[in-house]
């Protein structure tokens, strides 16, 4: 749905953009991930045909946005991070504002503000004037806003911004439901659990290009496959099975058991690079192993790597590959 080509913007001697090159599949809910500067928000306002590339380019569904702007703008919705609303309406007067100014007839107006009033939980609320709603209920109203007019693509800026909890729960439930339409959705945000527990796939960008961009568990598996597997075994180890264990382990896995703190014992790989990555995720196999030498296990997991740390991990990486 998204397809970005060297995609480059400078604001005077500022890089904002650094040949950015990404890929967002149809149907797909997103997650945009960086530091402020990384260039988030201005990759999604090209995105959304609100500002023009210095170099490069992006298609939406197969569309230019530096050759056609207004065919791109017909095709999404963008919530900013920063919104205006007008008090002095009705709830229902807001969308019907802007359902006219995109052109629907009566008769579809009607229809549409009544279908993004149940999606966005604010049926209730529809002969409230917006001034009185919640930060948590005008982000829904945006939301609402932004999907009038039935896009193919939702880029939402930093939406869950400034909600307290119960908000936050409201929106991601709220998401999950468009995302059910088969809708694609971009969603930038600096709360990294939300995104890993609402998206199938992660970019994260850092300096203007993306560090890491594909699936939300593929790069789980990429931090936690550097975490030691844990064991806790019913009673010590020792002897003739505990020297078998180790021998197995670095016979058939590259790796080895070692005592570590609390009781535990950790298996960490050894070996060249390449079988470290390719053994460290063999779980299943490491565990059998252990139990067919008669060791009585009890507890066999790897600690997860905190999403912080994946993200931190990442940067770091695409810092050193400039050096």
């Amino acid at each position: 749905m998204i397809e970005c080509e060297r995609l480059t913007k400078r604001y005077g001697r500022t890089l904002a953009l650094d040949g950015l090159e990404l890929h967002v599949a149809r149907g797909e809910l997103h997650g945009f991930v960086g530091p402020n500067g990384a260039g988030k928000t201005t990759a999604m306002r090209i995105f959304a045909a609100l500002t023009h590339p210095t170099s490069g380019d992006a298609r939406i569904g197969g569309v230019s946005v530096a050759r056609e702007p207004q065919r791109v703008r017909r095709m999404i919705g963008y919530m900013p991070d920063f919104f205006g609303v007008y008090d002095n309406l009705r709830v229902w007067e807001y969308l019907d504002l802007y359902a006219g100014c995109l052109g629907l007839s009566a008769k579809e107006r009607r229809r549409r503000i009544e279908e993004m009033l149940e999606l966005t939980e604010l049926r209730d609320r529809r002969e409230v004037f917006v001034d009185g709603l919640s930060r948590g209920m005008k982000q829904r109203l945006c939301l609402a806003r932004a999907m009038l007019q039935d896009p193919e693509l939702l880029i939402l800026d930093e939406p869950a911004s400034g909600m307290d909890p119960k908000a936050r729960l409201q929106m991601r439930r709220i998401l999950r439901a468009v995302g059910e339409t088969g809708k694609t959705v971009l969603i930038s945000s600096h709360i990294l659990p939300e995104l890993f527990e609402l998206c199938s796939a992660i970019s994260i960008l850092y300096g203007g290009r993306t560090a890491f961009s594909g699936p939300a568990g593929q790069l789980r598996m990429r931090m936690n496959g550097q975490r030691p597997l844990l064991v806790r075994f019913a009673e010590e180890p020792s002897g003739e099975p505990l020297e078998n264990a180790r021998g197995a382990l670095r016979a058939q896995l590259k790796a080895l058991l070692l005592p570590g703190k609390d009781g535990l014992w950790e298996i960490v790989p050894c070996g060249d690079e390449e079988a470290v990555r390719a053994e460290a995720q063999d779980e299943a196999r490491t565990l059998r192993l252990l139990m067919a030498q008669g060791l009585p296990v009890c507890a066999f997991y790897r600690e997860e790597t905190s999403l912080e740390e994946i993200f931190m991990e990442v940067v770091r990486d695409d810092a050193q590959s400039d050096l």
